[in-house]
């Protein structure tokens, strides 16, 4: 028998009208802006200005062997109040990019980073760490990660918690740092370690508690000036096979800056990220300009040697960067800080790209035990998004400072496309296997599809044996050949990664997108998006005909796009909630329904005790459940072709039993006939 007798409800829901606050969040009643730490956190910067509209975090380095964190806030985004926990919407304007669109940039998946821990080195204490972080991860769905769960730890350089003074400045940095590895790994647990100040040698005491402690993932973003002392804190701090450290390049435009120039870490440069209307949905720059003085760092380091895997030909030594992530605050991300901070801000800086890159590691799994884990980028260029525009200052040779094909100093190699380029297992036996990138594809159902895939290995005479995940219903790959072919069976778009590899175990892999539309099975007439109101912006029903309080805009449970969605469930106690829509198939047409749905849930374990059935007519499409829960959306699709000449209901229903609530999440729907 089900015990009743569990914990209290956790997400109590409050229907519009209301106000709308978490269970157990303590936010503090402000309206200004964060004021500076303190006078010397707004500076010019190692090498020029942060730029209008935005200030540097953390304090300027007061002297040799001292780092200054590479975060950045703007300052001309109006907050929300503060003691309104939810104002700012999730993935819009003004609140920054969130975890959906970081994840949608990417190629990410949406619930990555379990079973991986990723360590966070900051200097000085935030107080505030822990319960801004359950606001952030509330925010936009995230699963709870605590102290008490087991999620979050919070340590200082010595293993304890005999935290540091604590400091406004530094405090930003640490909110940037933990909501960005809750984005894109969040499921990942996370680790915290203060160092006593910002100093070289307590930050690279810090990174090796980390490792220490297990981490095999740690993000370091900060930075100082180049000197003779760095390959000895190399050896000292951050050479640990096995482990993916990431650096921040710099905020000052061209020119480099250490630990990002140390030869055992993946130097992270910064990119201008912005949706667009190609295949991606976003493009991305160098985030600077030619002019220099501010954005992404690079360069060639004074000190550090050249890494084996790195081959550019412009520096004798190592050459930053390796890769790239989204830094410019005029695109910045979404934080949530408290202390030294006012509730909701948009950040930037490559403070925001280090962790971005650690915590996609940590999505691609643990690193090879005895590897640097920077050279997989090196072994997958074909599966990094290219970035060919922009620059952050005036250099020669000129691809130090100016993006172009292939690789560059301000972005790498370019930033994730999935995970093929930060997998271990690139490389066995002295051999690099290197697949070229075929770009994004698309088809149609019924219509016969042919794609040659070309690798190339280091080694001659070498065979290569082919494989695929995620490739659309009716294809496949040849082993032999690398040849994928066949008849599309179902529409969508899918995340293909290839992969060769030869006979000494080397791989090599590159990811693309490849989209499948619809095809009628006759003569279509009338066809198109048969939804009358399907993402429910109009912020009433009909169309639709819905239970009371169904269709909602209230934060607490996020929309997938715009602010209205059709929330069913979510009250913690016997509820029966319904939606449903009438619409005429045209005869002659192929119909697809599809919806994007987010279940939410407090129930524990495997037992279905909510549910959410999916019909068309009387036909029961799909029963979601409690089980079925996750961290965002996810397209669910049905073909309705059957239904062709008719008139059909399509009906949801949420039933939810006495206790802890299930919400069911539904946004974005369709019925395209064609």
């Amino acid at each position: 028998m089900r015990n009743f007798l569990r914990s209290p409800l956790r997400h109590r829901r409050l229907r519009a009208g209301t106000a709308t606050f978490a269970v157990g969040a303590v936010v503090a009643a402000g309206l200004a802006l964060a004021a500076p730490a303190d006078a010397s956190a707004t500076w010019s910067g190692q090498a020029g200005a942060a730029g209008s509209g935005v200030r540097h975090v953390c304090a300027k380095p007061s002297g040799p062997h001292r780092m200054a964190c590479d975060a950045l806030v703007r300052t001309d985004v109006v907050q929300p109040h503060a003691f309104a926990l939810n104002a700012v919407s999730p993935d819009a304007t003004p609140s920054g990019l969130g975890p959906g669109d970081l994840q949608s940039a990417y190629a990410l998946p949406a619930n990555g980073g379990a079973g991986q821990t990723v360590a966070i080195i900051d200097a000085q204490d935030d107080p505030n760490a822990e319960s801004d972080l359950a606001t952030y991860r509330t925010q936009y769905g995230l699963p709870a990660c605590t102290t008490a769960n087991g999620c979050f730890k919070k340590i200082d350089q010595n293993g304890g918690t005999s935290y540091p003074t604590s400091d406004t400045g530094w405090s930003g940095e640490i909110s940037l740092d933990l909501d960005m590895v809750s984005a894109v790994a969040p499921n990942a647990h996370i680790l915290l370690v203060e160092a006593n100040s910002a100093t070289m040698g307590d930050l690279g005491a810090s990174v090796n508690q980390a490792v220490a402690q297990g981490a095999k993932f740690v993000s370091n973003s900060y930075g100082g000036a180049e000197d003779s002392s760095d390959t000895t804190s190399d050896s000292q701090y951050f050479n640990h096979p096995g482990v993916a450290i990431t650096a921040s390049s710099g905020d000052s435009g061209y020119g480099a800056q250490y630990p990002a120039g140390s030869q055992y870490v993946t130097s992270v440069g910064g990119t201008s990220l912005t949706r667009a209307s190609n295949a991606r949905g976003w493009s991305e720059s160098v985030w600077g300009t030619s002019s220099g003085g501010e954005g992404a760092g690079s360069g060639c380091s004074a000190y550090d040697p050249k890494p084996s895997w790195q081959t550019d030909s412009g520096c004798a030594n190592r050459t930053i960067a390796d890769v790239s992530a989204v830094a410019d605050p005029a695109t910045g991300v979404a934080v949530y800080q408290t202390y030294g901070g006012s509730g909701w801000a948009v950040y930037g800086g490559t403070s925001a790209s280090a962790p971005i890159i650690a915590a996609v590691y940590a999505d691609a799994g643990a690193p090879g035990a005895g590897d640097v884990p920077a050279k997989y980028a090196y072994q997958h260029a074909g599966s990094l998004n290219d970035v060919t525009s922009g620059a952050n200052g005036t250099c020669s040779p000129t691809y130090l400072c100016t993006a172009g094909a292939g690789y560059d100093g301000p972005t790498g190699l370019g930033t994730p496309n999935g995970l093929a380029a930060f997998t271990a297992g690139g490389s066995s036996g002295g051999n690099t296997v290197t697949v070229t990138g075929p770009g994004n594809q698309s088809g149609t159902v019924g219509t016969a599809a042919s794609l040659q895939i070309h690798a190339s290995d280091s080694a001659s005479g070498q065979s290569l044996s082919y494989s695929a995940t995620g490739l659309p219903a009716g294809l496949s790959i040849n082993s032999s050949s690398g040849l994928i072919s066949g008849t599309p069976t179902t529409a969508g778009s899918n995340n293909v990664t290839v992969t060769a590899k030869d006979t000494t175990g080397a791989t090599g892999s590159a990811s693309f997108t490849w989209t499948v539309a619809g095809t009628g099975g006759g003569t279509c007439t009338g066809g198109g998006q048969l939804l009358g109101n399907p993402g429910f912006e109009t912020g009433t029903a009909s169309p639709w005909t819905a239970s009371s309080g169904v269709i909602d805009n209230s934060s607490s449970e996020p929309s997938h796009s715009g602010s209205w969605k059709a929330w069913l469930d979510g009250y913690g106690s016997t509820h029966t909630d319904t939606l449903s829509q009438t619409v005429t198939i045209p005869a002659g047409c192929k119909a697809t329904l599809s919806f994007w749905l987010h279940v939410d849930t407090a129930e524990t374990g495997t037992t279905a005790y909510d549910k959410l059935t999916v019909q068309a007519n009387s036909t029961t499409l799909h029963t979601y459940s409690n089980v079925d829960a996750g961290t965002g959306y996810v397209q669910r699709t049905f073909d309705l072709s059957s239904f062709a000449g008719q008139s059909v209901t399509l009906k949801f229903t949420g039933t939810e039993d006495s206790s802890l609530q299930t919400s069911f999440v539904i946004d974005d729907a369709a019925l395209n006939a064609s």
